[in-house]
């Protein structure tokens, strides 16, 4: 018997007819959101519990088996790919809000609760959870991705949001990193080690998570600018000048006119910044004041103002929006999706750069970014049969990711490695990505983790 089916057989004995082979179950796990695509994986497990985990990677270690961890499926670099067959491991069973502590300012989750579910369970609380990412990803994923978004440049990403994780290794060992408390200096920090780690490292199984309080008052804008450059320069003077904003997003006029299209709103197709402000009353007032100073000195005009919540939903909703809108704008493409991060006095020239090695190499594309630390996006319009394209599209990409190191940045602020940007990571960390392969080698000797992604494959 082939050893992946015999390792199943074992699973189905654990689990039942929580494992399928069933090619609709399979081809619904084979999917990426973006241009990348890989066959179906072998079969399909959903666990319930930490036990269940732990007993189906020890399985499937024993047999060589890859497994590759599934949230929502809601990445856009092919992590969740099955590239070499194997068991996807859906956690979105495993969705239980297990505790809230409001007195600590923490809860405690399963991988399978999504944010929105979240925030819905913390509503009679007073607080909530602030890494928005767009997409109603899985708090497990969002970990394993080192997620951010929108309100990053306030309240930081999955790296400042994680106190703490149950993870289960890949001989189903179960390991607890971290603690409740507010900080801690014993030992190595595996909690950040696992974050971020994209499912090379283990399966997360628990979170611990920092919450905020709900600020007393809110003020959400969009404003104009004649250009790019215009826009982007006002991001950089906010920053620079120190206003804390809550969140600062760009979006080009190309995605302005996607929105349009599909919200049915009517904003100006130019360039333009959506802000938003969080605290005291008077702050918020002093702050808004301070930003709609700088955004006139820098050719920004016609503010519209969003005080009600919702008002400020369907803003936001707008700028979440932008990814599917800019899909329609060419009806049977898919995306090259890529982000960068740079240091925010590099951000104009990055970003009017990418603007123009999109002109130039003919494709269309649009240029949004959580820009108020520095990382921006483009979404590349392919035809996925047009093998030129694609390579015109990924040549970009690569660009921007090149252009973005050789100013001290990053090939990704937020969407991670996966497939998209492996070939990549030597460029960036030189000797450092051997390290990553040691740690790996260390804590997954079989290689049955999301083989083929993140780090080198075994020599």
């Amino acid at each position: 018997m082939d050893s992946h089916a015999q390792a199943f057989d074992e699973i189905r004995a654990v689990i039942g007819d929580r494992l399928s082979t069933r090619q609709a179950d399979r081809d619904l796990h084979g999917q990426s959101e973006t241009w990348h695509r890989a066959p179906p994986p072998d079969a399909v497990a959903w666990p319930e519990t930490t036990a269940e985990v732990s007993a189906i990677l020890a399985i499937c270690n024993r047999h060589r088996c890859p497994v590759i961890g599934w949230g929502t499926g809601t990445s856009l670099e092919g992590h969740a790919l099955a590239t070499q067959g194997g068991l996807v491991l859906d956690m979105m069973r495993m969705n239980r809000v297990v505790e809230v502590r409001p007195e600590d300012r923490l809860a405690v989750v399963q991988p399978g609760v999504t944010r929105e579910a979240l925030n819905t369970d913390l509503r009679a609380t007073g607080l909530f959870f602030p890494i928005d990412p767009g997409a109603n990803a899985s708090l497990g994923g969002m970990a394993a991705t080192r997620a951010s978004g929108t309100m990053a440049v306030r309240y930081g990403t999955m790296r400042d949001a994680v106190l703490a994780l149950e993870v289960v290794l890949a001989d189903g060992r179960v390991i607890r990193t971290g603690t409740r408390a507010a900080k801690s200096s014993a030992g190595y920090d595996l909690t950040a080690l696992m974050v971020g780690s994209e499912g090379t490292l283990g399966i997360i199984t628990e979170l611990t998570l920092r919450l905020h309080g709900q600020p007393e008052d809110v003020a959400a804008a969009v404003c104009a600018f004649r250009t790019l450059d215009e826009a982007v320069a006002c991001v950089a003077m906010t920053m620079q000048i120190g206003i804390p904003m809550a969140r600062i997003e760009f979006l080009d006029s190309l995605a302005m006119r996607a929105v349009n299209q599909h919200a049915g709103s009517d904003y100006p197709e130019q360039p333009h910044l959506m802000v938003e402000f969080n605290g005291a009353p008077a702050t918020v007032r002093s702050d808004a004041e301070a930003f709609g100073e700088i955004a006139e000195e820098c050719g920004g005009q016609g503010f519209r103002w969003a005080t009600s919540p919702e008002d400020r939903k369907r803003l936001w909703e707008a700028r979440h929006a932008s990814y599917w809108a800019t899909l329609k704008l060419r009806p049977g493409a898919t995306g090259v999706v890529t982000d960068v991060c740079v240091p925010m006095s590099e951000l104009p020239a990055a970003v009017a750069a990418a603007a123009r090695d999109i002109a130039e190499a003919g494709i269309v594309g649009t240029i949004v970014g959580h820009v108020g630390d520095g990382n921006f996006h483009c979404l590349l319009l392919i035809d996925p049969q047009d093998a030129d394209e694609l390579a015109r599209a990924k040549a970009v990409a690569t660009e921007m990711s090149r252009r973005a190191l050789r100013v001290g940045g990053t090939v990704s602020g937020e969407h991670g490695i996966g497939l998209g940007k492996r070939g990549l990571m030597q460029e960036q960390h030189g000797e450092g990505w051997a390290v990553m392969a040691a740690l790996k080698q260390a804590l997954d000797p079989n290689g049955i983790l999301n083989p083929g992604k993140l780090v080198p494959d075994p020599a």
